[in-house]
């Protein structure tokens, strides 16, 4: 198994990446702006402890945007359009009974088109990078991967 684990922190906003329990990467993150919970449709963030459940993405250029994990035609309005999901996508899936419900969500840490709001919660459940960390992330992490979020 992979010896990579990764920390979210809800209240720093900050994701971090751990090697054997040390801290390697940190980066500033966004989750959501709704607060912090598991119920289906109330675009908030879950808490606990979850694995990568798939990546998608790894193939396509820096600012893709995804919509249903498929490449999708770039907004015109790139700035104007709210929660574009973008870059890469790490789907999470609970390991917990509170939390099993999250694949379903479609909880991912992904990039986004408002890189300006990153370090503040304000998306709606998953939980945002820049671009260019995603992209970091995604090539640090495999399938199965530990990922604990806490409040």
């Amino acid at each position: 198994m992979d010896s990579h684990k990764i920390r979210i922190d809800t209240k720093e906003q900050t994701l971090e990446l751990l090697h054997h329990e040390r801290v390697i990467q940190q980066f500033p993150i966004s989750t959501s702006r709704f607060g912090l919970g598991q119920a289906s449709g109330s675009f908030q963030t879950p808490l606990g402890r979850f694995r990568i459940y798939q990546k998608i993405g790894g193939d396509q250029p820096l600012n893709t945007v995804f919509r249903g994990r498929v490449p999708a035609p770039a907004p015109s309005d790139w700035e104007k359009e709210s929660d574009l999901i973008t870059s890469r996508i790490i789907w999470l899936d609970g390991l917990e009974p509170h939390n099993e419900n999250t694949r379903e969500r479609y909880i991912y840490i992904h990039g986004t088109n408002e890189e300006h709001l990153i370090g503040q919660p304000a998306s709606h459940g998953c939980v945002r990078m820049r671009n260019e960390d995603v992209v970091r992330l995604f090539e640090l992490v495999e399938n199965g991967t530990e990922v604990e979020i806490i409040g």
